[in-house]
C-alpha cells in the first residue's frame, strides 16, 4: 500500500476538523450518539478527500500522441513528413 503524501494528509485532516466543527455547530448536537455520527460522518468526508487527490487527473482534452508519458507533450514527427522550416527573416 503507497504512503499518503503530505498533501493527503494536509486536506484529508482540515476536512476532518473543519466538517466536524461545521456539523456540530449547524445540528447542535448535545448526546453521544450524535456526536459519535458526526465524528464518523467527518472521517469518512476527510477519507474521501484524501482519496480524492490520489486519483490521476485527466485534462478533459483526450490528447493520445505525447511522448513518452509526458503530459501536455506531442511525440515529434519523423523527419519525412515536417516541412522544411525557413525563416521569414530572409
Amino acid at each position: 500500500m503507497p504512503r499518503p503524501t503530505p498533501a493527503q494528509i494536509t486536506y484529508g485532516s482540515a476536512t476532518v476538523v473543519l466538517s466536524a466543527l461545521a456539523m456540530l455547530l449547524v445540528s447542535q448536537a448535545r448526546g453521544g450518539i450524535g456526536i459519535a455520527v458526526i465524528a464518523l460522518a467527518s472521517l469518512a468526508l476527510g477519507l474521501v478527500v484524501a482519496l480524492a487527490l490520489a486519483l490521476p487527473r485527466t485534462t478533459g482534452r483526450g490528447v493520445r500522441g505525447t511522448a513518452a508519458g509526458a503530459p501536455g507533450r506531442r511525440a515529434p514527427l519523423p523527419a519525412e513528413t515536417r516541412m522544411s522550416e525557413h525563416s521569414l527573416h530572409g
